[in-house]
């Protein structure tokens, strides 16, 4: 018998995209990812090759045929054209979070997959960390009273990366993942142009009407880290539970992830409930940009 192979592009390399084309042309043994196998990649600046992988233009990775999936790997911004490209060219698609920059648009390519009866993947490595996952474990079954989430790093170039509700999206995938449906209750934003700095703060409330708040924030030089403080009826949680190293790497995690929707080993329940979060997640981040820039209400 022979086994499927499904031949791939990637489509920027920058570290993701770089980080994709060493996963790709080294699977781990005996996992869904052999069945990728890399074609090339695509890029605007001119490369040659890089490793093994040749450079091919956009028209040939659109149209050759031997392609059947493209890994998005560019900035943000971008996302939304590249994966309508290769979904109407008739090709499966992993794009790096957040898949689009509104959430109509997230949504329009979502049915345009469907319709085409194709993959649109979405990475989300932030679920897939074992510090995330040790955390997980953590939270299960307490009861929230309330909880913070407080993330900092550098500076992004807006017009690249997006609002931040969108570029850290991946906290806010954390916050309904670990405590469910949130809504959105007020969103505010301050922004220092001279010092490049800027901090977002949102406020939600969980189903059972508990508050959690987000902030958001980067300017030059801060680190790049998370801080929580998740307080239940049991007690409080401040510092990330002990996690081992995993010995798979994130991308190739979600690699397999993706080679296994490919081959129709993914569950429709799993599918489904991974479709309402990556939406709901990217509903919610719009709701939050229109919080944030909502002229100031003023008081009479």
């Amino acid at each position: 018998q022979i086994s499927k192979m499904f031949g791939t592009v990637v489509v920027g390399v920058g570290i993701a995209g770089l980080a994709r084309i060493r996963d790709l042309m080294n699977p781990m043994p005996s996992s869904p990812s052999e069945h990728l196998k890399l074609f090339g990649f695509v890029s605007r600046r001119s490369f040659g090759n890089i490793n093994e992988a040749k450079q091919i233009s956009l028209e040939n990775a659109l149209s050759n045929k031997d392609i059947h999936a493209a890994f998005i790997s560019t900035e943000n911004r971008s996302h939304e054209e590249t994966i309508r490209m290769f979904l109407e060219a008739g090709k499966h698609v992993l794009v790096e979070y957040p898949m689009a920059l509104s959430a109509k648009a997230a949504h329009e390519l979502w049915e345009m997959a469907e319709r085409k009866d194709k993959v649109l993947h979405v990475e989300h490595i932030e679920l897939l960390t074992e510090e995330y996952k040790q955390l997980k474990k953590e939270v299960a079954g307490k009861d929230l009273v309330k909880g913070t989430l407080h993330f900092t790093g550098s500076v992004l170039d807006e017009n690249k990366s997006g609002f931040p509700a969108f570029s850290g999206i991946a906290r806010l995938t954390w916050l309904i993942d670990l405590f469910g449906d949130l809504t959105v209750t007020s969103a505010t934003r301050e922004k220092q142009k001279d010092k490049n700095y800027s901090r977002m703060t949102v406020h939600f409330q969980t189903a059972n009407k508990k508050p959690l708040t987000w902030i958001e924030e980067r300017g030059p030089g801060m680190r790049r880290e998370k801080k929580i403080n998740f307080c239940f009826t049991s007690g409080c949680l401040e510092n990330f539970p002990e996690a081992p190293r995993s010995s798979v790497g994130l991308f190739m995690q979600d690699q397999n992830l993706f080679a296994k929707k490919l081959l129709g080993q993914v569950s429709k329940e799993e599918l489904a409930a991974e479709k309402w979060r990556i939406l709901r997640c990217l509903d919610l981040a719009e709701v939050i940009q229109q919080y944030c820039e909502e002229p100031e209400k003023i008081c009479s």
